[in-house]
């Protein structure tokens, strides 16, 4: 009796109830589960198909070289000679390697050595740098700082007393009298809008008295518009394209694509800063007053000494920086980049504190008053992530129903105003009950967004570059 397939005694014999054949147990089940047919007659067969034969135990005889002491020496000598060959060629193996391990090694020593050769070129060039005088307007020339360099000492004892000052008073601050409240910002409503003034604007900045209202566009023209008198009050000439805006007391600054920030004083320039080597994306003005921060797409922070408008320090980071801003009490920045992250530093020395994943590119960074939340607007989205300083993590996410472009916190921290591409809403916190609500959202589309005075109205940038005021009466 042997097995159809093997053609051997079978250990363990089964039968087929179709054919009859004979199989080896093990080989007719694994010939089953692959084909589901009889390999000697092609017709259909399962395991249940199959009878187990009962049949003595078969001992396989020894085969034929191995049945006298001569063919067993030839057998062993045979082993042997493999066992040498194989030996052989492992020790081939092992010296080829040995070579390519003392090769990559050797690479590997030369790329540090060139690496090392080149961070020294580029510190040496750093320190170059560092002395090259940049002229400027209202300045006699500006010598430019390397990163890792602190603020001077009287810059930084400014930032010392900002900051005691307001975190001391931070908690204890009242909401002013005559602020608006939810209710005022539900009945929000557009009243006046300009016609296209400054075509490919993307910022604007309201000053102190909420009546001026700062930006310009692709055409290099910036201005100063009146609100209240619904005009241009003064135009100023940027000489390339505006990119950011913000106000230094009643002087109007304006940061450009071409790497340069503008100061203006009663519509003169009175200044010129910077030196990027790309497009600036964002500025931020110190608590202090007396720090100006200028982020840019070559990756670079600059901090200018507004006293002497010179380059006092800088910060290199690892991607284009998309947005930037001073914590509300001073003493950290926060830089928001094309690759998603937000990386703290330490205002004083510009040392990196801390870095935060945001999972896509940052375009908004926004600060509460209460000195532990901001906001962080994100490309494309149109949520709005609150973070917690202190946790280093999102607290809410609120949705404003349109990819946003600008988040802006009132005075108080209460409201919470977003600019999208398609709508522009409002988001109250309310501390008592710890909720978040919508007063108000319009479908007016929008790229940044400021609070008026005492937070009773908003100032829309509209996507055709003009302004846009939505107020309850």
């Amino acid at each position: 009796m042997l097995c159809a397939i093997s053609g051997e005694a079978p250990r363990e014999a089964v039968a087929s109830r179709k054919s009859g054949n004979v199989f080896e147990k093990r080989l007719i089940e694994a010939h089953i589960a692959e084909h589901h047919t009889d390999p000697v007659t092609g017709e259909d067969l399962s395991i249940e198909d199959l009878i187990e034969l009962k049949s003595p135990q078969v001992v396989a005889p020894r085969p034929p070289n191995l049945t006298s002491i001569p063919a067993l020496l030839s057998a062993f000598q045979n082993e042997w000679d493999a066992i040498v060959l194989e030996t052989h060629s492992l020790k081939q193996q092992l010296a080829q390697t040995r070579q390519e391990l003392s090769t990559a090694l050797y690479q590997n020593d030369a790329a540090t050595r060139v690496v090392a050769r080149l961070t020294r070129e580029r510190d040496e060039a750093r320190e170059a740098l560092s002395n090259v005088t940049i002229s400027g307007g209202g300045s006699n020339g500006d010598a430019m700082q390397v990163d890792g360099q602190a603020l001077p000492e009287e810059l930084v004892a400014k930032v010392d007393e900002t900051q005691q000052q307001l975190f001391a008073t931070r908690r204890k601050r009242p909401v002013p009298e005559g602020w608006a409240t939810g209710e005022d910002i539900s009945a929000f409503d557009v009243t006046s809008s300009s016609e296209p003034l400054y075509p490919g604007s993307s910022a604007v900045s309201v000053d102190e008295s909420g009546d001026l209202a700062l930006f310009g566009g692709a055409d290099g023209v910036a201005g100063v518009y009146s609100i209240s008198q619904q005009k241009v009050m003064q135009v100023l000439k940027a000489g390339s394209p505006v990119t950011a805006t913000t106000w230094w007391g009643s002087r109007a600054v304006v940061a450009t694509a071409a790497g340069t920030v503008k100061i203006f004083e009663n519509g003169n320039e009175i200044a010129q800063l910077g030196s990027h080597a790309g497009a600036i994306t964002s500025l931020s003005l110190h608590p202090s007053g007396s720090i100006l921060a200028s982020g840019a797409a070559d990756k670079r922070v600059a901090y200018y000494d507004l006293s002497t408008f010179r380059t006092v320090s800088q910060i290199y980071t690892e991607a284009d920086i998309t947005a930037c801003s001073f914590h509300v009490d001073g003493l950290l920045f926060f830089v928001g980049s094309s690759d998603g992250k937000i990386r703290i530093f330490d205002v004083k020395t510009g040392a990196p504190m801390a870095e935060l994943d945001t999972g896509a590119p940052v375009t908004a960074i926004a600060f509460s008053e209460n000195g532990t939340w901001f906001a962080v607007a994100q490309k494309g989205s149109s949520q709005v992530s609150i973070w917690d300083i202190r946790k280093q993590n999102v607290i809410k996410v609120l949705d404003a129903g349109s990819p946003v472009e600008n988040v802006k916190w009132d005075y108080t921290g209460q409201f919470l105003a977003a600019a999208g591409s398609g709508s522009m809403s409002v988001q109250q916190y309310t501390k008592a009950s710890k909720s978040w609500s919508e007063p108000v959202r319009k479908a007016v589309p929008a790229k940044d967004v400021a609070w008026g005075a005492n937070a009773g109205s908003l100032i829309a940038l509209t996507s055709e570059g003009g302004l846009s005021v939505l107020s309850s009466a």
